[in-house]
């Protein structure tokens, strides 16, 4: 499934449910699927998740008009998915700080840049 059309929600309140999200995200057109994501061992919401539109036009004039807004008392923050925009996805780090860490010169760089710790 592509991910045209497909809408990043971040800084969601931990009780916003997937009916919450379409309600608030679907005067701009035509939702998909909409999925609040959620904790494998818990259930309970991560504060993310992601609406999905039929027509990509569609997916830009919601996140213009939401990114920044309130749902649920919490300020969201809203992209296009896929894109990373240069947020941390948290986890571990090797190589600590930017000025160098533990791991010395290149090496330190090339494990905290190149290797996504969040993602297995």
């Amino acid at each position: 499934m592509s991910d045209e059309g497909k809408l990043f929600v971040g800084g969601l309140n931990f009780t916003t449910t997937e009916d919450s999200l379409a309600a608030a995200f679907g005067k701009y057109g035509t939702i998909e699927k909409v999925d609040v994501i959620r904790d494998k061992e818990t259930g309970r919401s991560r504060g993310f998740g992601f609406v999905k539109y039929e027509n990509v036009e569609d997916a830009k004039d919601a996140l213009e008009a939401m990114n920044g807004k309130t749902l649920d008392g919490r300020s969201i923050r809203v992209d296009e998915a896929g894109k990373g925009g240069g947020r941390s996805r948290g986890g571990f780090s090797a190589g600590g700080s930017r000025g160098g860490g533990g791991y010395g010169g290149d090496r330190s760089s090339s494990y905290r840049d190149g290797y996504d710790y969040g993602r297995h």
